[in-house]
């Protein structure tokens, strides 16, 4: 408690500073300062997991559900990428906490660029995304509302797949005369701490931090339809910076994913999509937190071709379970152009 009582009166320019201009009772002294301070401690947990929703939704979209991840393509194959999305939703916390209605209203574009080739006679598939955030997080601590917003760049991620059964590296010819089959892949998904970070700020864009993300997926055709499933667990360093020089580290956080896929003609698709993840607990300066993640959500995926190279990619998802984390709505609209070498 008294690390969090040092930090927050030291470094809290957003919550700390304007809880002791609104108290009621006319100036603040030595004392009512002291007392504010104190006081304040009891919501730090609070507030940093005010700090891991902003960065894991903007870096590390644990809620992710993207269907196809695992997919075929013949070696060559390019394609670069364009997405909007918004998110907005409540965020669930610890009731004894004195933090209430937390919400978040999140908007990201992603530029993305992704290529396929052989890796020892499979096929492989490596890609980069650079996304750019802005949106605000808003929260009641002790009566009091509180609004953030943040606007700038996020972590860039890195993803290496690899296709080690049923799908090998072949040419496009070759590829169109190959009878689709079952297929099990491995990928490893890296965050580069690249994105907008300032240790003195509660909540930002950026984590501060390298993760990555070793995942498996299994993709089994049946006529018209494939089945999807893939598990991953996302592994986070430490964040030596956190607001005010703490250290901030966070346990593994396991992600499921499912998707039931109907192609309704070459290139245009429509999934059914879920996830469930849990794990993630948070640990500042020795001290664990309350905040054990465990949530689960469904969507819908829409793939439209538009001509030979362009395609049209509209998703929605919903959160249908929530004890620890973020409850959120998500629309997402994107556009893909793709070609062969």
């Amino acid at each position: 408690m008294n690390i969090a009582r040092r930090i927050i009166c030291r470094a809290s320019p957003e919550f700390g500073h304007s809880i002791r201009r609104e108290l009621p009772g006319g100036p603040v002294g030595r004392d009512r300062r002291a007392s504010v301070c104190k006081v304040t401690a009891i919501a730090f947990p609070a507030l940093q997991l005010l700090a891991l929703i902003a960065g894991v939704a903007a870096a590390v979209p644990a809620q992710e559900m993207e269907a196809r991840a695992y997919s075929r393509s013949p070696v060559g194959f390019n394609l670069f990428l364009f997405s909007y999305s918004h998110q907005n939703g409540d965020v669930l916390l610890d009731s004894a906490l004195p933090l209430t209605d937390v919400s978040v209203s999140i908007n990201a574009t992603v530029a993305g660029y992704g290529r396929s080739f052989g890796l020892m006679g499979h096929q492989a598939n490596a890609s980069v995304a650079i996304p750019y955030v802005w949106g605000t997080v808003r929260g009641t601590v002790f009566e009091q509302q509180q609004e953030v917003t943040r606007s700038g760049p996020g972590d860039l991620r890195v993803r290496l797949m690899v296709n080690l059964i049923g799908s090998p590296a072949l040419s496009a010819r070759e590829f169109a005369a190959l009878k689709p089959s079952t297929t099990l892949g491995a990928s490893v998904s890296v965050v580069v701490p690249s994105g907008q970070y300032d240790p003195r700020r509660l909540v930002n864009i950026g984590s501060n931090r390298w993760v990555f993300k070793p995942e498996m997926g299994l993709s089994h055709p049946i006529g018209p339809w494939t089945l999807e499933l893939i598990g991953g667990v996302w592994l986070f360093g430490d964040n030596n910076d956190f607001f005010g020089g703490s250290r901030r580290e966070q346990k593994p956080l396991a992600s499921f994913q499912g998707h039931v896929i109907y192609t309704l003609k070459p290139r245009m698709w429509i999934a059914g999509n879920a996830t469930y993840y849990a794990g993630g607990r948070t640990t500042v300066d020795g001290q664990v937190n309350a905040d054990l993640q465990s949530s689960s959500r469904v969507g819908v995926t829409f793939s439209y071709p538009v001509g030979t190279n362009h395609s049209l990619k509209l998703a929605w998802a919903k959160g249908v379970t929530a004890r620890i984390g973020g409850d959120l709505n998500t629309i997402a609209v994107g556009w893909q152009y793709s070609w062969l070498k």
